[in-house]
């Protein structure tokens, strides 16, 4: 079972998600409860600790999904945070995925899209909305690292595999998909991203996702 809270704050869009996942995902996804910002998600997350997932809007007052992200992942590193928001701001995106969220999907889509997108989240995936990871890819791209691509994959002592594998991270497949793509058992996969996230001093699937779009060539 899920465990979810919903941070938002919006009351109407609170009490909306609730409805949605009472009816479309009851016996997977269970609402432990609801906040309007994002300190009174990480006192929520504090008391309550069998949460395992925070769906996050973005644009709130007194502390917002992008800092809400950053708190929860310093005291919670175990805790998803998946952003949800009818913004597509490229700052907001960049920030919240670098304190750590786990995916961003847009609150246009259909309930069900919603509800996997959690799933998929849960299941170690990093998910982001094929419309922002375009504008994530030209964000990054202006802002080239002065080091040449070539040398900083050297630096790092990745392999062909392991620099395939990134690539593969940062489009969102998962370890399923990726180990069909390069012909590896999943477990070898998994094995791969742990020695990449050592290699390279970072903590999640999204750091890698990032790593990867800053020192594409």
């Amino acid at each position: 079972m899920i465990h979810l809270l919903i941070v938002d704050d919006d009351p109407f869009i609170r009490e909306s998600l609730q409805i949605i996942f009472e009816n479309y995902a009851e016996n997977e996804i269970k609402v432990l409860g609801t906040c309007s910002n994002g300190k009174e998600a990480l006192t929520f997350i504090k008391q309550n600790p069998d949460v395992n997932i925070v769906l996050m809007d973005v644009r709130m007052p007194i502390c917002d999904g992008v800092e809400g992200t950053k708190i929860i992942k310093q005291n919670f590193s175990n805790v998803a945070v998946l952003i949800l928001t009818t913004f597509d701001d490229d700052e907001y995106i960049i920030e919240a995925l670098k304190n750590g969220a786990n995916g961003y999907m847009l609150k246009n889509i259909p309930p069900k899209q919603i509800i996997e997108g959690i799933k998929s989240v849960m299941q170690g995936n990093l998910l982001i909305h094929p419309s922002i990871a375009k504008k994530l890819t030209s964000f990054l791209q202006h802002k080239p690292s002065p080091v040449p691509r070539d040398n900083i994959l050297e630096s790092y002592q990745l392999s062909k595999t392991e620099q395939k594998i990134i690539e593969q991270i940062s489009e969102g497949l998962s370890n399923k998909e990726i180990a069909k793509v390069l012909f590896l058992s999943e477990g070898t996969i998994k094995n791969y991203i742990t020695t990449i996230l050592a290699k390279l001093s970072l903590r999640d699937r999204t750091q890698i996702a990032i790593f990867y779009l800053k020192n594409r060539g």
